[in-house]
């Protein structure tokens, strides 16, 4: 951690939603007039898409019917712990991006699935905002968590995650059903053993309940909206949470717990404004005052 050079991380699965919260952090930067060095945790896998191709056929061949990009084999730890340290410290690090599609790949004259080369994060940055699958993993050898000024979990319930990632990688890639379910069960231990763990080590989590059936999630023809939704948002330490505040302006909100908020789901990014803008405002006084301390 760090007052001079925060960091923000949001972690989450693949199809989680996490896009809708970098969309909420982007207009908080934008309103407060931040400049955000802003790293892709796809930017951290190890191997490019058709290296990963290759690399699933070849542990097929052997037997491992658990080959994802979930876990520590096919993902560069060292290098995000290091990144984050580096931020931390001086306010510098290294980075590169994972083009998705041909969109994001024709700026740079490359074939999409492929990575961008190494470069230097930009600088005078007033923060560095993470989203991704691992800003808050652990292992043995890598304790990325300790880093994050703020660590965000985004976590549907399981069986509207499943929807979410059948959904997308049918409509938008273009993939089977079945394709997609093979890659949910075989990335299920990668997903206990690493995805999950993270989750206790967040400050904040937002998980969305749908409040419709998805018993089976594998036939499902649409994602249940928000509207069709709650947000349950946990508290880590609820220590400085206005609560009171949070229930009379969100409008059929709720707590269940000493340190959880209920919200419509619809009112989810509503929430993380009223969150995370007092948080930001105080991060960003901090860095003011450490820098003047210099």
């Amino acid at each position: 951690m760090s007052e001079r050079h925060p960091i923000i991380a949001i972690t989450g699965s693949s199809g989680a939603g996490t896009t809708s919260v970098t969309r909420t952090f982007q207009n908080i930067f934008r309103r407060e007039q931040l400049s955000a060095a802003v790293v892709e945790g796809d930017s951290f896998h190890r191997y490019d898409r058709m290296e990963m191709r290759q690399r699933l056929a070849e542990a097929e061949q052997d037997g491992d019917k658990h080959f994802s990009h979930f876990g520590a084999e096919n993902n560069l730890f060292v290098e995000l712990e290091q990144m984050f340290r580096d931020y931390a410290d001086s306010g510098r690090g290294r980075c590169r991006k994972y083009l998705h599609d041909p969109v994001e790949a024709a700026p740079y004259g490359q074939e999409p699935g492929t990575f961008t080369p190494w470069e230097d994060l930009p600088q005078d940055t007033d923060l560095l905002f993470y989203e991704g699958l691992h800003g808050a993993v652990v292992t043995p050898e890598v304790n990325v968590a300790r880093h994050p000024d703020l660590l965000i979990g985004v976590v549907p319930v399981i069986n509207l995650e499943w929807i979410q990632k059948i959904w997308r990688d049918k409509n938008m890639r273009g993939y089977s059903a079945e394709a997609v379910t093979d890659t949910i069960l075989r990335r299920m231990p990668d997903y206990v053993n690493y995805i999950c763990p993270q989750f206790s080590q967040t400050h904040v989590n937002f998980q969305r309940v749908p409040v419709v059936d998805t018993s089976n999630p594998f036939i499902a023809r649409d994602i249940p909206t928000a509207d069709e939704s709650i947000c349950v948002i946990r508290f880590r330490n609820p220590k400085g949470i206005d609560f009171p505040y949070l229930l009379n302006m969100i409008h059929n909100s709720s707590m269940s717990r000493a340190n959880t908020i209920v919200v419509p789901g619809g009112k989810m990014e509503l929430a993380m404004q009223m969150i995370f803008t007092p948080f930001i405002w105080r991060m960003m006084e901090r860095r003011k005052h450490a820098i003047g301390a210099l």
